[in-house]
């Protein structure tokens, strides 16, 4: 079995496919699977009965807990066999039973994780999703096709992020929440009807954001707020005003658009 580091410890019952390639320092323990197109980086442990498979690379220093299953093909009715990728990045825990799944063609091909991210139990990272660094999905917290999600972000237990979503930049998204809309960065949805309930301000305090920011950032959420002028006019505004780097990262947000709508601040 080319491509395992002298130094990998594999157990004889782990299943690890020729031309898979294991880096050094790796554990693969029993009853694992690992597909033939698979790349651990260095120091990858992959637990008794997970399933690693697919053309999928998993970043240094990761860990893929028991029953998790990463890199199988996408749940999307159109996909016909087409070689498609996950990227998983440095230093991400994979928990019990969480499901991440390669991209699809239409989709651009790949599924991307960034680094130090914690997707726990049960889980799951739909096919094209683009997940920041950072990011901790909770339990059972279901990541739609073609989501993006940037670094940063929490997504709270049983909820759900509709495909083509948006979740800016460090905001937070609370426990069995329906979020079917774009969320501004630093927002935050605490309802499960899935709207704007103001700053995640707790999120950036402990961040170590300035107070100067944080005063800006609540200003411009009172701009954006006001029903009165159009939400995109409005983040024009603060794009051509703002000082703070802060607000100008919120207000480059709905320069964009996902195809989805803003959720609006209230």
């Amino acid at each position: 079995m080319s491509g395992i580091d002298p130094s990998a410890t594999i157990h004889p019952m782990a299943v690890v496919e020729d031309g898979a390639r294991i880096g050094a320092g790796c554990t693969v323990g029993p009853f694992a699977t690992i597909g033939p197109e698979v790349s651990l980086g260095a120091n990858v442990t992959v637990k008794p009965h997970a399933h690693v498979t697919g053309w999928t690379d998993v970043g240094e220093g990761c860990t893929v807990f028991s029953f998790a299953s990463v890199g199988e093909v996408p749940q999307d009715l159109k996909y016909a066999g087409e070689r498609t990728r996950l990227l998983v990045g440095r230093n991400c825990r994979i928990r019990e039973n969480a499901t991440l799944h390669c991209g699809t063609e239409q989709g651009g091909g790949i599924t991307r994780v960034g680094e130090n991210c914690l997707v726990m139990a049960g889980a799951h990272v739909g096919h094209d999703a683009q997940v920041g660094n950072n990011v901790i999905l909770a339990n059972y917290a279901g990541v739609a096709g073609h989501v993006v999600i940037e670094d940063n972000v929490i997504v709270g237990a049983l909820s759900g992020i509709h495909q083509f979503v948006r979740i800016g930049e460090g905001a937070i998204i609370g426990g069995v929440s329906r979020v079917t809309h774009d969320v501004m960065p630093f927002g935050m949805v605490a309802n499960n009807d899935g709207t704007l309930n103001g700053l995640n301000l707790i999120g950036l305090k402990r961040r170590g954001m300035a107070r100067d920011d944080i005063a800006a950032l609540r200003a411009a959420y009172r701009t954006l707020a006001d029903r009165d002028v159009p939400l995109v006019e409005a983040a024009q505004t603060l794009a051509d005003s703002a000082e703070s780097e802060a607000v100008r990262k919120l207000a480059a947000f709905f320069t964009d658009t996902s195809g989805r709508s803003f959720l609006r601040p209230q």
